[in-house]
């Protein structure tokens, strides 16, 4: 390192790289200028004063200098070296990767290179190049610890567990026979118990055993230690003695569930399922009656048992679970329940008990058979879950009468306007929501969550201005809404995306839905630097579960909504291109005309970047002590204009297909997406592929049938091959056709036929046929109307008594009858009919729904504004001028 410099130079050198360590960056500028002065072509000097540029935000004149200085200088390693630092800090990893391959052409022996180049080849997951840097770290410090571990971490990476065993067994033997000191017990502990997960990983459970059982004394992670123990035992069959560990961890730890789904595997007494036969239910109630005698305090030996007890025995023991939490007021208790839910009879069993304990504590205030009296707010929290029951269930009016109740009885409780708010969400009543949530709200403001849920709420009824208002409260001084995108907040930006999109602001929602891929880039970033702290602490099980989750990470739910609603932002801005009154006007000059304007056009544009780049560089406010700028990054596109004036919005469209498709391949959205995005590119095999995969996972959706509907019907109205690549695409789909049972020997009008008659009684089903038949044959456009217009709303059993019809299901109908059938008298009466299903919808505008005059919600809102009550929870939605002003000065500490 500077070594072709003067002695007083090289020591101004030595000082540039301490500053950089020391992040003392313009003391390193300093020295780098003075030796600049003299030596003005110096490639490493220029190299690292390109590095402390880039610390200090100075980025063009970084990558500027560093070029130069390797240009100066290219048989530096410094200076590739620092070219891939640079490429590193802007995440540019491949080119990064390239720079220390060079700079280890000239100084292959370099440990600083090469631990450098070993982290990004774990976080690009190069493993076999992992390995050979490893093994080449290894080679020449091989009495580092971390280079063993390092070495034995990237085998298994490369799933080659048997040999990071091997690497390990070779590491003990280096050591000594009183190792490890006091100090790093928990370091050799954590590397034992990884040794052992690796060899039961690579199938060998007895040497995996034989193993832990041997380090036991020197394992001080006993739990763990245990954990493991009876993973072997159970995969060796050694089933009594892993029921008998089972029962000592459960006398550890009895609310943890995998340690009851253990000892049930031990006893044969576990379904994946959860099918059992009355034998086995049998022998279950007596193992939980026994543990439950052991562990009164547990809530999971009483909890568990709900999901596999029928009948008289489920109503038994739900009624001993639920009394008590009444009676103490545990307001998660139907969160805790809810999933039993999805048992056929269990729903109708709830119903009927906690009705009959509601009404013995009405009349005698008590529990039935029981003379012990409780206390008034057993009541309230049998209302709420009762409310609760009602709205899963889908009966709205009887759920909004029992939280009526329960308010009227104790008006303090946050929850149960919280619980209203849900109600009136799922009734379609929107804005009454957003109202109903920001009076909870009202009531606690130093509550984050209630806080979070009124925002979402409030996106929900389209009130973005306003949910932007509350949401900040809870966010530090200065730019608020990037606070909100700095906390990674994926959920607000995906509520606040949809209202957008609902509202047809594309360039806002696209932001909005991007932001949250943003958000699982810089998640996968965040990695980074666990490549070296994790092999470092000795956090090796823990680093290899991380890159595991790393690497399914865009398989997440969040990631997959955010994509699938981007692709269709990029969908709406291909079926209608924006034309704009410039571009009319363009189309109306001559050919030179219309080159020449363009040409001024990107001159000014380019001009305009210059002069924004050069005000960027010359600014010197905001400058720390080290010479790094403050200045907070101004976002230059804050409406998305940006992101809906792209040229080719398939291409932007199918790279967050190809994630989805790589990711979530068992979604039926995604190959729907897959389906529209490759009709519009008129790559008809990959469409084709993405009907093949809808048939697949749901040969009965919708959905699917529409897309192979869609698919034949542009297939087969397409005019006949001319080229050699369609005539090739032809006989592929020629071949194919067979393999669809749906399409054997039938006409597309025969395969809809039967789409119908095999799900005639269900409406989603009907519309899809009507909207084929219409797509068919045009002039059959009543007929599908009628098909809709003659379905009738029956009450199903599946999940207690509700009617079939769903809110949202019946608002794209209407939007069907609207817009693609293109008959407004239909839609209208499809409304007035839906009005009477849905009273509370603000959507068909029902007789108790806000959008109505003389609603409870209008009403309610007037005796505000008169005075008569004060913080109703159906009070006002919209912001008076002096509460804006008191928003802005009202801040919560956090």
């Amino acid at each position: 390192m500077g070594a072709s410099l003067p002695p007083k130079e090289a020591n101004l050198f030595k000082l540039i790289v301490k500053s950089y360590e020391t992040k003392q960056y313009k003391k390193g500028l300093k020295a780098a200028d003075a030796i600049l002065k003299k030596f003005p072509a110096h490639g490493e000097t220029l190299s690292m004063k390109g590095l402390t540029l880039n610390c200090m935000d100075r980025k063009t004149e970084a990558y500027e200098l560093v070029r130069l200085g390797v240009k100066n200088d290219i048989k530096s390693h410094v200076c590739w070296h620092v070219f891939g630092l640079l490429y590193r800090s802007d995440r540019e990893y491949r080119e990064a990767i390239k720079c220390y391959r060079n700079a280890l052409r000239i100084d292959p022996e370099n440990l600083e290179i090469l631990r450098d180049l070993s982290l990004l080849q774990a976080q690009m997951r190069d493993l076999s190049g992992f390995v050979e840097t490893r093994q080449q770290l290894l080679t020449l410090k091989p009495n580092h610890r971390m280079n063993w571990i390092g070495f034995a971490v990237s085998q298994h990476l490369n799933a080659n567990a048997s040999k990071a065993v091997e690497i390990l067994e070779a590491f003990e033997g280096t050591l000594e026979d009183d190792y490890p000191p006091e100090n790093e017990l928990c370091e050799h502990t954590e590397m034992i118990l990884y040794k052992v997960s690796l060899l039961e990983e690579s199938g060998a459970f007895d040497k995996a055993l034989e193993e832990l059982h041997k380090k036991e004394p020197k394992i001080v992670d006993k739990l763990s230690y245990k954990e493991l123990e009876v993973s072997l035992l159970s995969k060796l069959g050694r089933l009594e003695e892993a029921k008998k560990l089972y029962r000592v961890l459960l006398s550890m730890n009895p609310d943890n569930y995998r340690y009851y789904e253990g000892l049930q595997k031990c006893l044969e007494l576990y379904s994946e399922s959860g099918q059992y036969s009355s034998d086995q239910i049998e022998k279950l109630n007596a193992l939980y009656q026994s543990l439950s005698e052991q562990y009164t305090r547990s809530s999971a030996v009483k909890r568990i048992p709900l999901d596999f007890l029928q009948d008289e025995s489920f109503k038994e023991a739900v009624a001993k679970y639920i009394k008590p939490l009444l009676t103490k007021g545990v307001p998660s208790l139907f969160s805790d329940l809810s999933s039993l839910y999805d048992h056929p009879r269990k729903p109708d069993i709830l119903e009927q008990l906690v009705v009959e304990m509601e009404h013995s504590i009405r009349t005698t205030g008590s529990y039935p058979e029981s003379d012990v009296k409780e206390p008034p707010s057993t009541l309230l929290w049998t209302l709420f879950f009762l409310a609760q029951h009602y709205d899963k269930r889908g009966q709205y009016d009887a759920a909004l009468g029992k939280i009526d109740e329960a308010i009227a009885h104790t008006p303090t409780v946050i929850d149960l306007y919280s619980v209203k708010s849900r109600i009136m969400k799922h009734a379609g009543d929107l804005t009454a929501a957003a109202a109903l949530a920001d009076e909870a709200r009202c009531m606690d403001l130093a509550d984050r969550y209630i806080n979070s849920e009124c925002v979402k709420r409030m996106l929900q009824a389209d009130q973005v201005t306003l949910a932007e208002k509350t949401a900040v409260l809870f966010t530090k001084e200065g730019d608020q809404i990037n606070n909100l995108h700095d906390m990674q907040c994926m959920w607000y930006d995906l509520a606040s995306g949809d209202s957008h999109f609902r509202q047809g602001d594309l360039g806002r929602a696209l932001k909005r839905f991007l932001a949250v891929e943003k958000h699982y880039t810089d998640i996968s970033e965040d990695q980074f630097d666990f490549h070296s702290y994790c092999l470092r602490k000795m956090t090796l099980r823990s680093y290899v579960d991380m890159l595991k989750f790393q690497d399914r990470l865009h398989s997440f739910p969040y990631f997959h909504k955010a994509a699938i609603r981007a692709i269709k932002c990029y969908l709406k801005l291909h079926d209608s291109p924006k034309s704009t009154a410039e571009e009319d006007g363009m189309s109306k000059l001559a050919p030179a005309q219309k080159k020449k304007i363009k040409k001024q056009k990107k001159a000014e544009e380019r001009a305009k970047k210059e002069a924004e780049s050069k005000s960027e560089e010359s600014t010197t406010s905001g400058v720390s002590k080290s010479g790094k700028r403050n200045v907070k990054p101004v976002d230059p596109d804050p409406h998305g204009q940006k992101l809906i004036q792209v040229e080719e919005p398939m291409a932007e469209a199918s790279k967050y297909l190809r994630l989805l498709q790589k990711h979530s391949p068992n979604s039926l959205e995604t190959h729907l997406v897959s389906f529209e995005v490759n009709m519009r590119k008129q790559k008809f095999l990959l469409a084709f592929q993405a009907v093949k995969q809808m048939l697949k996972l749901d040969a009965e959706s919708p959905d699917s049938h529409r897309s192979l509907i869609k698919f034949f019907l542009k297939t087969e109205s397409t005019s006949a091959p001319t080229t050699e690549a369609e005539k090739l695409r032809w006989s592929v789909l020629e071949a194919e056709r067979p393999s669809i049972s749906q399409l054997q020997n039938k006409s597309l009008v025969e395969v809809n036929e039967e789409f119908l008659g095999r799900h005639k009684d269900s409406l989603v089903h009907r519309v899809a046929y009507a909207e084929m038949l219409y797509l068919l044959d045009p002039s059959k456009k009543t007929e599908a109307i009628k098909i809709i217009e003659d379905s009738t709303n029956k009450v199903v059993q599946t999940n207690g008594a509700q009617l079939e019809w769903k809110l949202k299901d019946c608002i794209a109908v209407h939007k069907l009858l609207d817009t693609v059938l293109l008959d407004s008298e239909a839609a209208s009466r499809w409304k007035s009919c839906c009005a009477e299903y849905f009273p509370c919808s603000t959507y068909f505008e029902g007789k108790r729904s806000s959008v109505m005059p003389d609603s409870l919600y209008n009403l309610s809102r007037k005796s505000n504004e008169n005075g008569d009550t004060l913080n109703h929870p159906m009070g006002q939605t919209e912001l008076s001028d002096g509460q804006a002003e008191a928003f802005k000065s009202l801040s919560v500490s956090t």
